[in-house]
């Protein structure tokens, strides 16, 4: 790890620590669920525990540097073909708790945010990843969800719930090489093109053998 920022080569000031270092301590944070300023101590125990003579930031650093920090998810690359599972969670990030809620009654100004993953179902880890509002559904982010994923790696399938059967979910995968694992909706028609293969036999096995099996 660069713990310390390069040089940039310009006149005014550098910054001192790299975005590294910067969420190294966050990480430390979340990972222990501690205040910020106890997490700044707990990360120069354990750089003194290492032998290592770096500096740690101050409360000011890293309250700035994480508003516009770029985080760097580290994953390891699927070697015969990314099996991604699609679905989306809420988020409430303003108003009051579940047990007031259930007690008084919700206040207005509860919000939520939307939160669409998509993470390998061998490693379980998170490959892709946006956030909106509660009135966006799963569909139209499934394309992006997929564009997240490098090129240059094999896309096996796509897996989701019954929201993500339309058609432009399935000429993404069918564009990106993978296999659309979605349960067709209930009336769901054959369509045409090549694209919709996969979804036309789901749609046959649901008329002739019921959409319990």
């Amino acid at each position: 790890m660069q713990w310390l920022a390069p040089p940039m080569g310009k006149h005014a000031r550098c910054q001192k620590f790299s975005d590294a270092a910067i969420q190294f301590c966050l990480t430390i944070k979340c990972l222990f669920g501690q205040p910020l300023r106890q997490t700044l101590g707990l990360v120069q125990s354990l750089l003194r525990m290492a032998g290592l003579t770096w500096p740690v930031p101050d409360y000011s650093t890293v309250c700035r540097r994480q508003n516009s920090l770029n985080v760097q998810v580290h994953y390891r690359a699927s070697e015969k073909g990314l099996h991604l599972l699609a679905d989306s969670t809420g988020i409430k990030f303003l108003g009051e708790g579940e047990w007031k809620s259930k007690k008084h009654g919700a206040e207005r100004r509860r919000q939520w945010r939307k939160v669409h993953l998509g993470i390998d179902a061998q490693t379980l880890q998170i490959r892709a990843i946006a956030v909106t509002t509660n009135e966006v559904g799963d569909s139209p982010m499934a394309v992006g969800l997929l564009g997240q994923i490098p090129s240059n790696e094999k896309r096996a399938s796509f897996t989701g719930d019954g929201a993500y059967d339309t058609q432009d979910v399935h000429k993404a995968c069918y564009l990106r090489g993978a296999i659309a694992i979605i349960p067709p909706r209930k009336g769901a028609k054959l369509r045409k093109g090549v694209a919709f293969a996969h979804s036309n036999e789901a749609v046959k096995a649901c008329r002739g053998l019921g959409r319990a099996i």
